[in-house]
């Protein structure tokens, strides 16, 4: 195998993207599948997920609320009846969560944020390591963010969530590297799309500054002033799952320009 076959992941691997119908997710499983990956899509947005099936009927794909213990079992007879056993889970479904003060944030919403964005991750991954077992070895890629390195003000329920993800992933390495089951977490930055749009636009109402000028705020937090790419996510996960990423694990790895300050 030459250098260059090293950065290809094996074609048949069978892959569960979390959240995979839009944004980031969805470009992780396009790339999966143009790397001739068998891939099972989840996400609770029916459109999207209709949207996604239509695009790609190669895929596998069942709506699920990953916050939700029953739905994730679904999901995981779905995996096993279609994909026959599992050798990556992208860990990608998460949700922005309430901007504010910490006073002020309704504790509905902080609850939903840490249930969807962490818990989550849980519920996927006990269900999933017994089917990476079962594979021999296996590959967790957990999505996590910069603010799970440099904290977030007026988004803490957002932030606590992706700092908790690094340190299951850490743990999650420990624990199941013996057995040959690689985990890492990818840190995206300031992302490329409606979510972020979003994002911009609920910070800026509660700075009571305009759009246009907390978007110039966001460009200047990385050292490159860029967004990010969804594309850019997608390639470091496919890297991680090629023979060239076979010795990396435990590792939260930002892509983000190099993000100084949230």
């Amino acid at each position: 195998m030459n250098l260059i076959e090293r950065l290809r992941p094996r074609p048949d691997m069978r892959v569960l993207v979390t959240a995979g119908a839009a944004g980031i997710g969805a470009v992780i499983a396009q790339g999966f599948l143009e790397a001739g990956a068998r891939v099972m899509v989840c996400d609770v947005d029916a459109e999207a997920l209709g949207a996604f099936a239509a695009r790609y009927p190669q895929a596998a794909v069942t709506p699920t609320d990953v916050s939700d213990p029953p739905a994730v079992e679904r999901l995981f007879e779905e995996v096993e009846a279609h994909l026959g056993g599992l050798d990556v889970v992208i860990n990608n479904a998460g949700i922005a969560g309430p901007t504010g003060t910490i006073d002020q944030l309704p504790l509905d919403d902080i609850r939903h944020t840490l249930d969807v964005d962490l818990l989550g991750q849980f519920l996927v991954l006990r269900l999933a390591v017994p089917l990476l077992r079962a594979g021999g070895d296996g590959v967790i890629i957990n999505i996590s963010s910069v603010a799970g390195r440099l904290g977030y003000g007026l988004r803490t329920p957002y932030a606590a969530a992706k700092w908790g993800i690094v340190g299951l992933t850490a743990s999650l390495a420990k624990e199941l590297g013996p057995e040959g089951i690689r985990v890492n977490a990818i840190l995206p930055g300031v992302v490329r799309g409606p979510r972020i749009e979003r994002v911009i636009r609920d910070r800026a109402a509660a700075s009571g500054v305009s759009y246009q000028e907390m978007e110039a705020e966001y460009l200047k937090m990385s050292s490159l002033r860029c967004m990010v790419e969804p594309e850019d996510i997608a390639t470091m996960a496919l890297f991680l799952c090629s023979p060239a990423g076979a010795r990396i694990s435990g590792q939260a790895i930002s892509v983000c320009g190099n993000v100084e300050t949230l």
